[in-house]
């Protein structure tokens, strides 16, 4: 029995010495999910916090591993550099990553905390090691473009590039203090000197550099439905040109540009070869328009440039403040808007056709934040539209604030395009909301001499008071249609009126308005002269004068301006509420506005959508929206002409 043992023994013994002098290695295979299999694939330090499996596996040819390097960066930077037993892809990539990890954490390999010049460095070396891989290595990006290392590599520099921006940016005295007339600035950072010119990026027409840049990643909106983006190289960044949001009601100007243009920034590391690339510690900063180019060439190889269409407008409307003072307006308190303001969505584009939208009553451009956002998400309309969001005090009777807008249209047009020769500004939509669909119609109507002797038959005018009163109105009874519309879309208008403007919670909230005192005095005025004193008050006709009233299906002016005929072959389109489907189409409203009241004969197309009054805010509204945008262009589309 103890000699059996022995011989077992035995045996165990020298099969576990022969296992040993064979170096044999047991493999076993392992299922994962598929949450893990796209992890090792796909995942790295800005997905997981960890280095990615090609880093992994680069550091792991070499003898490393990814916690010496974090302990001791700079001997792991070196043999990498050094080594012979990697290629310049897997080399550059793998650098990159290990300094966007020393940059994400901020500290040195001691744990101390990165100075400023420190962080810098690490977000710019980085950076330039991405750009190498991209653009300086064995085979170009075109030859790795179905390669997710190549898409991680590209994120790392518009990460680092991001970054790197930002941080240099907060340092804004000493780039103001460095920038030229013409947009030109230089800085120095430890032993990098970096450069560039924004001149080309109409930031604002006021001031030539951003308070702040702001990533637009970092941004995300309740109340939008989509974020519209373009993959593609560069940091996708909002420019904060101005801290006031919304323009004073004393200003002057009737436009204001987009205190948050998009912007997309590369950074560029001078030379003609890897090995140059890698050597310098210049550094040149160039921005892009992302409305205006798609790409840019860099050592010679095509990229499509990254960009973000919807961040800027969103944090134009988060910080504008625009719902509360629309209400505080119509009501006479807060800083009242006295007249009409036109807000520029994107720097003035000189091609591109401009699209007008008008809100309605308390209301404001947030009205349209889908809408704007939708369109711009449309590769196509972008490219050939601009958007302008009017913003007017609704208070203000409708005849009024079409006077207004209309001069805050031409003013701005005359302003941008004085000679009147460029696309953009021959050919406008508009598109109108609820008493801004009414107004829109204004804009493209014929008054000839209808609203005077409308006038004249109510009021009994003649003699003296019918003289005084006609240079009064001149300007509010007298129009033709503006003659760089080429197309308007009304949604929910009560272009004939509404009833409920007469309810008794409508006659109220009319009573709370309050309108400016520079637009009262000049309406008190015309009321006077409308009067005859010997057999009425003013108090007779001032009812009217505010918007609400203006609303009422009984109000002889929105009846008057009702009939007046819309510019012969202008194409225009209904968008229209029903509200409670089991109500015929011809007897049902969307709540505020009846049908027989937003419908208009001629009209090139009708669509109407199960909705409340905020129609325009509907998928299928706004489908239909860029449907009309679609067929606006398809002229010029068919005869070739540029877009």
């Amino acid at each position: 029995m103890l000699s059996f043992s022995l011989s077992r023994s035995l045996r165990l013994a020298c099969l576990s010495l022969l296992l040993l002098l064979s170096g044999c290695a047991g493999v076993k295979s392992v299922s994962v999910s598929t949450s893990d299999y796209m992890a090792q694939r796909r995942g790295d330090i800005l997905t997981t916090g960890q280095l990615s499996p090609a880093s992994h596996a680069a550091l792991q040819v070499l003898g490393l591993d990814a916690a010496s390097c974090r302990k001791h960066l700079t001997p792991c930077h070196q043999q990498l550099t050094a080594s012979n037993g990697l290629d310049a892809e897997q080399r550059t990539a793998t650098l990159s990553e290990l300094w966007l990890q020393q940059a994400i954490r901020g500290l040195h390999a001691d744990d101390r905390p990165h100075s400023e010049e420190d962080s810098l460095h690490a977000w710019l070396q980085a950076a330039r090691y991405a750009y190498a891989y991209l653009f300086f290595t064995e085979r170009t990006a075109s030859e790795r473009a179905l390669e997710d290392r190549q898409t991680q590599v590209r994120d790392y520099y518009n990460y680092a590039v991001q970054q790197a921006v930002t941080r240099l940016f907060d340092d804004n005295e000493a780039l103001h203090d460095n920038l030229s007339q013409r947009g030109s600035f230089s800085t120095r950072s430890g032993d990098w000197r970096v450069s560039g010119k924004l001149s080309n990026l109409r930031l604002s027409r006021e001031q030539r550099l951003p308070q702040q840049l702001v990533p637009a990643a970092s941004l995300t909106f309740k109340g939008m439905r989509n974020q519209y983006r373009r993959d593609g190289l560069g940091a996708e960044l909002v420019a904060v040109m101005a801290k006031r949001v919304v323009t004073r009601a004393s200003s002057e100007q009737a436009f204001s540009e987009s205190p948050f243009p998009a912007l997309t920034l590369i950074l560029r590391f001078p030379g003609d070869s890897l090995d140059e690339v890698l050597a310098t510690h210049s550094v040149k900063l160039m921005g892009f328009d992302p409305y205006r180019q798609d790409h840019v060439t860099l050592a010679g190889q095509y990229a499509p440039l990254a960009a973000n269409f919807t961040s800027g407008y969103g944090l134009w409307l988060a910080r504008s403040g625009f719902a509360s003072q629309s209400l505080q307006t119509l009501v006479g308190r807060g800083e009242v808007l006295e007249k009409p303001h036109v807000y520029l969505m994107q720097p003035y584009d000189p091609r591109r056709r401009i699209l007008v939208l008008l809100h309605g009553l308390a209301s404001s451009p947030e009205a349209w934040i889908n809408v704007a956002n939708e369109i711009m998400g449309d590769e196509t309309l972008r490219q050939n539209y601009q958007i302008w969001q009017l913003y007017y005090p609704t208070n203000a009777p409708i005849a009024v604030n079409h006077v207004m807008i209309r001069e805050a249209l031409q003013q701005t047009l005359r302003t941008l395009d004085p000679h009147g020769h460029h696309a953009a500004t021959r050919d406008l939509v508009l598109i109108g909301h609820s008493m801004g669909g009414v107004l829109a119609r204004l804009m493209v109507s014929d008054s000839s001499n209808q609203l005077w002797q409308d006038v004249v038959e109510r009021y009994q005018l003649s003699g003296k008071r019918k003289a005084e009163a006609r240079k009064a109105l001149q300007a509010y009874a007298w129009f033709q249609p503006m003659p760089q519309v080429r197309r308007a879309v009304f949604i929910a208008a009560p272009h004939r009126g509404t009833p409920v403007a007469e309810y008794r919670l409508a006659r109220w909230t009319a009573s709370l308005i309050k309108l400016p005192f520079s637009m009262l005095g000049r309406i008190s005025e015309i009321a006077l002269l409308l009067v005859d004193p010997s057999s009425a008050s003013a108090s007779s006709v001032t009812r009217g004068f505010n918007s609400i009233d203006n609303l009422s299906d009984r109000d002889p002016f929105i009846r008057a301006s009702s009939k007046l005929p819309i510019a012969p072959g202008l194409p225009y389109h209904s968008i229209i509420g029903h509200d409670k489907l089991k109500i015929p189409l011809a007897e049902s409203s969307d709540g505020v506005v009846p049908y027989r009241s937003a419908h208009l004969a001629g009209a090139r197309s009708e669509k109407v959508v199960h909705s409340w009054h905020s129609v325009q805010e509907t998928p299928e509204a706004i489908l239909e929206i860029r449907r009309i945008l679609h067929e606006h262009l398809q002229p010029a589309l068919n005869s070739g002409e540029p877009h």
